[in-house]
């Protein structure tokens, strides 16, 4: 008794086992699917109508109604688009939005209500954003895709057995297993099936395997065991069977649908491409996770050390408890949420209207400006789909127009006489370098169109002033025209060297020869391509990207490095790229044969120096990713084949065309209106600019708040007083917030969109450690000049006094943190520099954060004396404070400039993002 014998690898539709025994949930059984089977082979067109239980003249309709309603439609599972609420809710799981939403509930249990009302309002304002930026990707998207296949044309019989098959056209969604389908130039292939007859048929499997050139296929049988189905790219080379999602380029078929449904392999990838479980977090998830848990464990310790050190050294109780709150709030850097979201939502949006450029998840973009690592197949976007004529060689490999002359007069007449839709690329590419009016002078006569087992296309033609003979015009593969040519053997062997040599510096060759007969009115056959004589080489290359070398130069230039996953032939994929200016040295072209016998730290240390991999398949282009992200890289990967799914899920951000398999676009996180480097060019730019902002905002912000905090828990160990009142330290970071979300506005500085940004959670929290505890030194500082200023603190005016003087120095030096750690001393003051040298920079260096920075400082300055101070427990200063404080202010400046020198130094040593 055998089991079933699946024809689509892994899932098949289970069928009845020859000798009437049951191998397994049949077609014929009223049982459910069966599972996934591992095939052997490609069974015999015997076995498969057997199996299947149908025949050459396909089902009754009876037959069909039946497996229709137990196996059911013939489509893709749909992927659930998530609704606004759905998403609004979503938003609310972010991190930094749940630290906010548990400090509103802390502030509200303290009854700080006005706390509580900002902070809500905060999380409400970036919730929206955020779902409604989704939202709207989401929209684009669902205009994006595209239906598999409307129609087939189906052989079907009426309920009586002996009734002669009728073709008709059915929606593809009523195909089942055992359908007898038609297939000609142009249609899609509705299910996947095994052939039962073909003739000249070539099919674009690119939405499945990536690769542009046709594929001939054959309904010949296997002998049983001789074929190996072990790997999905097995599978679709083998030239019986035919899936959903390919297209017929040329010729036509008779074949039997052997899977429907989710057990297609076009529908097995959708599944495991879309996935039903949680998606791994992304490279900006878990830097915000870890940004966000420094942060907890900070406002964890903040409120019980300022409590239990009031306790011991002053004797307060719970009435510093809003004092603790506030300075935990302090602490946070509330308007993170909404300038995160903003400044992704406006990079976004951008993207979209202006390159058509389709960011799915907002915090995809931010992972796009981190990324120093691209890895995209050759075809469509180094080069275009389609190849160009490079040389015509004569047999003494030397340059021969006549060859070329000739090569056109085959493909012409060959499309003419064949009665093909279209030519094929490489005879388009022929027709394209020919001169059209030389192919007019010809009269043709016939034509033997390319066959795959022949490796040959034949035209035959009358020459002009030539009465009485025909020409025979055989052009194809280089070893099937050497065998017809009536040549020695050692011509042979030089001319299989001429054209190896063109082969191995990755330029496909064809090879040309004619000869002449007398004309005749019998028809021509293969039996006629004998005794030719051989005319040459003609040699293509693949057709390079128009903007591929300028978007080259721009990733180059942003530090992104390229490298090319393809399962073309090395030399192929090493030409495109020295034809780009892309050096590959021979130590940087690695083969999957290779790749196969290495440990991942093996391939991790060759990945680093290898520009090629060549011969990949789908695992291959997966690992190399997974390395290379193991590697500590931030890796993208562009990807339009079904075949490039486990290297898309495997990328830190998954990049597909709009004219990518419906299945690649749903599991891809940005979407190209092209395939096209510009576009990603651009995509990588807009989120080093959104990064670049959102990095700039919480190094100021952290860094400035962790000062304050650790001056405020000294002050209050210091002074017989609170250091500031609730209200203040809540004012004063409201303002300081609403000035920071300038930075969603900014322009970054042009060095910024030249290194990868990323969010490391240890380096944010070196930089906020050094920088914070200069901050602190400078209000500590300040503390000295009050006390001068007042001749010691005591009375209640010197309370007053000593809070309005923090308050306008803590409003100053966060003004300064914010043009210093952000655009430097000169562009701060107008200038850029050009050059090595200073020059005016006009309006371009005074941005929204100059503006701001302007407007805390003049907060800071006026607010004290103004008639609102009163009512927030601020008073007057004496003048002699703003000469101190000028003082400290300019010592602060010097110090934050010098800390700024450092660490830049010290990021470019390490090679890492810098500002």
């Amino acid at each position: 008794m055998s089991g079933p014998v699946a024809v689509s690898a892994p899932v098949a539709v289970g069928v009845p086992a020859p000798g009437g025994g049951q191998g397994g949930a049949g077609i014929g059984a009223a049982g459910t699917r069966p599972g996934p089977v591992v095939p052997t082979a490609v069974p015999t067109v015997l076995e498969v109508l057997r199996r299947l239980d149908s025949g050459p003249r396909g089902l009754t309709e009876a037959q069909a109604e039946e497996r229709l309603a137990r196996l059911g439609e013939n489509t893709v599972p749909a992927r659930r688009e998530a609704s606004w609420p759905r998403l609004f809710v979503r938003s609310l799981r972010d991190p930094f939005t749940a630290v906010l939403g548990c400090l509103g509930l802390v502030s509200a249990a303290v009854f700080a209500w006005g706390t509580a009302l900002v902070i809500l309002f905060l999380v409400v304002v970036s919730c929206v954003l955020r779902a409604s930026g989704e939202h709207r990707a989401d929209r684009s998207m669902a205009g994006l895709r595209e239906l598999v296949a409307t129609t087939a044309t189906v052989l079907r019989r009426a309920d009586d057995e002996d009734v002669a098959p009728t073709a008709r056209e059915v929606p593809v969604s009523e195909l089942v297993p055992g359908d007898v389908v038609r297939l000609g130039p142009g249609d899609m292939v509705p299910a996947d099936v095994r052939l039962l007859r073909a003739s000249g048929l070539a099919v674009h499997q690119a939405a499945l395997t990536g690769e542009s050139a046709p594929a001939g296929k054959n309904a010949d049988d296997v002998p049983p065991g001789s074929a190996g189905l072990g790997s999905d790219s097995g599978l679709f080379e083998e030239p019986q069977l035919c899936f959903q999602g390919s297209s017929v380029a040329s010729g036509s078929a008779t074949a039997i649908v052997t899977a429907t449904g989710a057990h297609t392999r076009f529908a097995t990838a959708h599944g495991s491409g879309s996935g039903t479980g949680r998606p791994e977090a992304s490279a900006f998830d878990r830097s915000v996770q870890g940004i966000s848990w420094i942060l907890i464990r900070f406002m964890l310790i903040t409120p019980p050390l300022v409590l239990m050190a009031n306790a011991a050294l002053r004797g307060r109780g719970l009435e510093t408890l809003p004092f603790a709150v506030a300075v935990a709030v302090g602490l946070t850097p509330e308007m993170l949420p909404v300038l995160v979201t903003t400044c992704l939502a406006r990079g976004a949006s951008l993207l979209a209207r202006a390159h058509g450029v389709i960011v799915k998840r907002l915090p995809v973009l931010h992972d796009v400006g981190a990324v120093d690592v691209l890895c995209l197949d050759k075809t469509g976007t180094l080069t275009q789909d389609r190849p160009v004529v490079d040389r015509a060689l004569g047999p003494d490999g030397q340059d021969d127009p006549e060859v070329l002359h000739w090569a056109a007069v085959n493909a012409w007449w060959t499309l003419q006489l064949a009665d093909l839709p279209e030519p094929d690329a490489l005879d388009e590419a022929i027709l394209d370098a020919a001169d059209e009016d030389e192919l007019m002078a010809y009269d043709g006569t016939a034509a033997i169109p390319f066959d795959p087992v022949r490796r040959l296309a034949t035209a035959v033609v009358r020459t002009p002033g030539r009465l009485g003979v025909h020409t025979l015009v055989v052009k194809g593969d280089v070893e099937a025209v050497i065998e017809r040519c009536a040549l020695a053997e050692d011509e042979r062997e030089r001319l299989r060297g001429l054209a190896a040599r063109q082969a191995e510096g990755g330029l496909r060759v064809l090879a040309v020869a004619t000869a002449e007969r007398p004309a005749r009115t019998r028809a021509y056959t293969p039996a006629d391509e004998r005794g030719l004589t051989f005319r040459g080489l003609v040699t293509l290359r693949d057709a390079l990207a128009p903007t591929a070398a300028d978007a080259l130069n721009v990733l180059t230039d942003q530090g992104v490095t390229v490298k090319i996953l393809t399962g073309d032939h090395p030399g192929t994929a090493a030409r495109a790229c020295r034809d780009l200016g892309i050096p590959v040295a021979e130590d940087a072209l690695l083969t999957a044969d290779r790749i196969d016998g290495l440990t991942d730290a093996e391939l991790a240390a060759l990945a680093r120096r290898t520009t090629v991999f060549a011969r990949c398949t789908p695992e291959h282009k997966a690992r190399i990713t997974t390395v290379l992200r193991t590697a500590g890289h931030t890796v993208g990967f562009l990807g339009d084949g079904v075949n490039d799914l486990p290297a898309l899920r495997a990328a830190d951000v998954g990049i597909a065309p709009r004219d990518a398999a419906d299945v690649v676009r749903e599991g891809a996180d940005v979407v190209l209106a092209e395939k096209d480097l510009t576009s990603i060019a651009h995509a990588i730019g807009a989120g080093r600019h959104a990064g670049g902002n959102i990095a700039t905002y919480l190094r100021a912000t952290l860094s400035s708040n962790l000062g304050n905090v650790i001056a405020m828990l000294g002050a209050g160990l210091l002074l017989p007083f609170l250091p500031m009142l609730p209200a203040q330290v809540l004012l004063q970071n409201l303002c300081f917030d609403a000035a920071q979300l300038a930075f969603a506005y900014d322009r970054p500085d042009p060095s910024v969109l030249r290194r990868p940004t990323a969010l490391r959670p240890r380096d944010l929290l070196r930089f906020i450690t050094g920088f914070g505890m200069l901050n602190a030194v400078a209000d500590l500082a300040t503390f000295g000049a009050l006390a001068l200023a007042l001749h010691g603190p005591g009375t209640g005016d010197d309370e007053a006094v000593f809070h309005s003087g923090w308050f306008t120095e803590n409003l100053l030096t966060q003004a300064l943190v914010m043009l210093l750690l952000r655009i430097g001393l000169p562009r701060a003051l107008g200038f850029a520099r050009a050059g090595g040298t200073l020059v005016t920079a006009g309006g371009r260096g005074r941005g929204p954060v100059v503006w701001a920075a302007g407007a805390l400082a003049a907060i800071g300055l006026l607010l004290p004396p103004s008639p609102l101070g009163p009512l927030l427990g601020l008073t007057p200063l004496p003048a002699a404070y703003y000469l101190m404080l000028t003082a400290v202010l300019a010592l602060y400046a010097v110090g934050l400039l010098a800390a700024r020198r450092r660490y830049e130094r010290r990021r470019a040593e390490r090679g890492a993002a810098a500002w």
